[in-house]
């Protein structure tokens, strides 16, 4: 599969936002967050929509497609990475600006739609724990790539699209000798994939909602040096 990876455009949105959404509908942290009874795909097809506008802007948002397909648009997996800022840095007025417009849109949309299932102190518990995790193990002054989301369509796992996914920046990470960072909401099998890239467990989040809990598994990644045009461990 001659796999094309590229930064989301607008036209690329609602390719995304169905990915992301089938990807995710069994996903353990969205059954913990959400309430499945009231949960609202409207709602959720916005709020992830917005998402994606922000990422064309604030973001390394990449989308994977196959340019020989009969459908050589269509989106086949997805990728949010904010990129790396140094925490003794001040944020700039560009992402400043960024993230006031996320915020007043995010209102504005539960203002029409509502929460649409989320649940709102669980929410919070997750935000406490992760800024906790991240004040505890984000340590390097140059920063880390974090992969906030990737997903692949159902349909069309199993290829290496979300390998693909992950070297179009890990390979940028290496070359800057920066490390990547991510969350996974599942030990397995995703540890195993993710270790085979070259992440490594350095902490378990665990939000606990009164007894009713969920584990998050921090994982990082460390620069390769690179050699030539190629790089080794």
């Amino acid at each position: 599969m001659p796999l094309q990876v590229s930064q989301i455009t607008e036209q690329d949105i609602p390719g995304a936002v169905t990915c992301i959404q089938q990807a995710f509908k069994d996903d353990p942290y969205n059954h913990w967050v959400f309430d499945q009874a009231d949960f609202s795909y409207e709602r959720n097809a916005v709020s992830l929509g917005l998402r994606c506008t922000w990422g064309m802007h604030h973001a390394l948002f990449h989308v994977a497609k196959d340019p020989e397909a009969e459908e050589p648009d269509k989106v086949l997996g997805v990728a949010c990475w904010l990129p790396p800022s140094s925490p003794s840095a001040p944020q700039s007025w560009h992402d400043w600006t960024g993230d006031w417009w996320l915020y007043f849109s995010q209102i504005g949309m539960n203002l029409h739609y509502g929460r649409g299932g989320l649940k709102v102190k669980r929410y919070w518990i997750w935000k406490t724990a992760q800024a906790a995790a991240q004040s505890s193990i984000w340590t390097d002054d140059k920063g880390y790539y974090f992969c906030n989301i990737v997903t692949v369509l159902p349909s069309a796992q199993g290829k290496g699209i979300g390998k693909s996914l992950f070297k179009h920046v890990t390979n940028q990470a290496d070359a800057e000798g920066r490390k990547c960072y991510l969350e996974s909401s599942r030990a397995k099998p995703n540890m195993a994939i993710y270790e085979k890239m070259g992440f490594k467990l350095v902490k378990e989040m665990v939000c606990d909602d009164e007894g009713e809990a969920i584990t998050l598994y921090c994982m990082m990644r460390e620069p390769l040096a690179m050699v030539g045009e190629g790089a080794t461990a």
